[in-house]
């Protein structure tokens, strides 16, 4: 007799900002299947990323633990040896686990619980889709021959068949993947996508849906002048500086048009998992990525920042019919750490005691909940762009450890960042509140970002390894 527990499909993109869905107010996005879901649901629209890049966002939501507990505090790619993945302890407790698509986890074909393993990694011979790309086309065939780069802001539509996109690649093997399952089991697919990442490359059909549409111009807040540099011709993978009109709007449009192709793929991939594989119903499906993309915002591109746009991320639940829980939009602070949590608590399995997260079924049963976020990031592209932030979703405070800067955001008034506040003789005692946050959490870490007292400043920068 098969095992009759909920199945699990953990649908992931890369580099996704939390106000491209439908159901967060953007004007202009599509993203109707993904929003259904909070008819038998839940939306979490202050769901933000704890490393606003993905080596470290990925052990994040594979281990329940938040930044600095899960070994990270910014990009790394190195070998991970935490014992109670997401994925082993399911398969410790019965579960067929499946793992198709974009895993940046290192090295790329290590199991980390999955029974089975059929990544998109952009390394040769560690990238099935590539060669499978091959095989179908020829020796020559290559994802990016249309010519933009995998981490720059270039745009322009996808150069092959839509068949031939990776997203559909990944989707169509998620399928097959549960049509060959052990059906005396329940199972678990972490069908994990790249885009909507740069290449910024959507098939023909979502790229018209949107190029021609007049679309929100980038938030350019008072505080981010500095980051308007002038360069006559920017360079492909720039991380700060004002583009030029024509090539920011395709960059956008085409961004959009992922997005809505990435939510095409989800409804299909449920439409065909219902008529040939399960019955879907009895399935919890979370819809997340491990963070923004800024766009342009304030003159950014790129992610590793705390600003919106990098840091906040969709985060939608479906529940599996046999789930008793509120349905709707809930307002609590959520984050990758909370991944884990609430499938095993939706599931009854016993989760690890180190996780730091937590389920989101408490908070939408209205039981007690984190009062505030933190998140962080090492230098990355510049050795000044370093954070610590912390947020409850009303406000936001950033600190540089590199120079001391502090920002302050109302977010209730002001969500996209525009007014810096923390200069603001009327408001230091919030600047107070939320630093002495900082100082007491990172104190008591003791990794030399605070003394307890006060915050230490980190001239020399540091690294993105715990040590």
């Amino acid at each position: 007799m098969s095992d009759q527990r909920p199945n699990i499909l953990l649908f992931t993109t890369d580099q996704q900002r939390g106000d491209h869905l439908s159901i967060a107010g953007h004007p202009v996005i599509q993203t109707p299947n993904v929003d259904s879901f909070v008819n038998n649901g839940a939306y979490f629209p202050n769901a933000y990323s704890e490393i606003p890049s993905t080596t470290g966002a990925r052990r994040i939501l594979h281990s329940g633990k938040g930044n600095y507990y899960c070994g990270l505090i910014g990009y790394s790619g190195t070998e991970w040896h935490e014992p109670n993945t997401l994925a082993q302890v399911l398969a410790d407790n019965g579960y067929h686990c499946i793992n198709v698509g974009w895993r940046n986890m290192h090295p790329t074909r290590k199991l980390y619980g999955f029974h089975t393993v059929i990544p998109h990694d952009l390394r040769e011979g560690n990238d099935d889709y590539m060669e499978w790309l091959r095989r179908e086309i020829g020796p020559q065939a290559h994802e990016r021959g249309h010519g933009c780069d995998a981490n720059g802001w270039l745009a322009r539509p996808w150069h092959l068949e839509e068949r031939y996109h990776a997203t559909n690649w990944t989707t169509e093997v998620t399928i097959e993947q549960l049509q060959k399952r052990d059906p005396t089991r329940p199972w678990f697919v972490w069908c994990s996508h790249l885009r909507p990442h740069s290449p910024y490359d959507p098939p023909q059909h979502f790229w018209d849906m949107y190029i021609d549409k007049q679309l929100p111009q980038p938030p350019i807040g008072d505080w981010a002048e500095k980051h308007n540099v002038d360069v006559p011709c920017p360079d492909r993978t720039a991380w700060q500086g004002r583009l030029p009109e024509e090539l920011s709007h395709q960059s956008r449009a085409a961004y959009m048009a992922t997005c809505t192709h990435l939510d095409f793929q989800l409804g299909y991939m449920l439409e065909r998992l219902q008529r040939e594989v399960t019955d879907i119903n009895n399935t919890l499906i979370i819809f997340t990525s491990d963070h923004g993309d800024m766009m342009g915002d304030h003159y950014l591109h790129r992610k590793s920042y705390a600003y919106e746009g990098s840091a906040r991320i969709p985060f939608v639940v479906k529940y599996p019919s046999n789930l008793d829980a509120p349905t709707g939009t809930f307002e609590h602070v959520v984050g990758l750490q909370d991944v884990m949590p609430t499938i095993l608590d939706c599931i009854g399995i016993e989760a690890p005691v180190d996780m730091t997260g937590g389920s989101v079924l408490d908070a939408v049963r209205g039981k007690p909940w984190r009062e505030f976020f933190h998140g962080e990031h090492s230098p990355c592209y510049d050795p000044d762009n370093g954070m610590q932030y912390l947020t409850d979703a009303k406000e936001k405070y950033i600190w540089f450890p590199t120079t001391g800067q502090e920002q302050l955001f109302d977010l209730v008034e002001d969500r996209q960042e525009l007014h810096d506040l923390a200069a603001d003789p009327a408001n230091q005692d919030r600047v107070k509140l939320w630093r002495d946050r900082l100082i007491k959490l990172l104190g008591d870490r003791g990794d030399g970002f605070s003394d307890g007292e006060k915050l230490l400043l980190k001239p020399d920068g540091w690294g993105p390894e715990v040590e």
